[in-house]
């Protein structure tokens, strides 16, 4: 039995998250722009969130097989930037678990939202995030940094018309979800 656990990534695993993306971005192939498949996070932009404490991964015994990472791009909020788990062990709620471990995390900062990007016509992204507390901001309700987001994902060639971004409010929420769900991980 393979035991899974959240933690906060150590240098040791940054070598490992490429492979977990390219795995799962290969679910989004029909729905994504093969340079969007193949496109990893560089190792500089991993090291940065490391050392932030910005970025977990989700470890199979201790092998990482999923990661997630934020970026403050707002003063009371905080932006998944990637969230992954390598299919492999897809479907264990390990997603659910790592998105539930970001925004306790950003609750207990003081954060007051998670925000994220995602497909608006991909069966499983939208309605994932929806099923987890996120509601979708209206393209005339985004801020500055949002929008910026926004068009950069444009420019990598991830059409906006394609993505949404949505909210998660966290006060009570968040820490709310992770007692009934016993989610509460290092």
């Amino acid at each position: 039995m393979i035991s899974y656990r959240v933690s906060k990534a150590r240098p040791e695993h940054l070598a490992c998250l490429p492979a977990v993306e390219r795995a799962a971005a290969r679910l989004l192939a029909g729905h994504a722009p093969e340079s969007a498949l193949t496109e990893t996070t560089s190792p500089e932009t991993f090291a940065k969130a490391q050392r932030a404490g910005h970025l977990w991964v989700v470890l199979a015994d201790e092998t990482p097989v999923g990661l997630a990472y934020v970026e403050t791009i707002e003063p009371d909020s905080v932006h998944l930037e990637e969230i992954d788990v390598h299919p492999a062990h897809g479907r264990r709620g390990l997603g659910t678990m790592l998105l539930l471990h970001v925004c306790r995390w950003a609750a207990l900062q003081g954060y007051e939202s998670v925000t994220v990007t995602t497909f608006r016509d991909v069966p499983w992204n939208m309605p994932f995030y929806a099923r987890l507390g996120f509601v979708v901001v209206p393209r005339q309700d985004l801020s500055p940094a949002l929008r910026s987001v926004v068009q950069d994902e444009d420019r990598r060639g991830l059409d906006a018309s394609r993505r949404v971004v949505m909210c998660r409010g966290l006060r009570y929420n968040c820490l709310h979800m992770m007692r009934i769900v016993g989610c509460w991980t290092s």
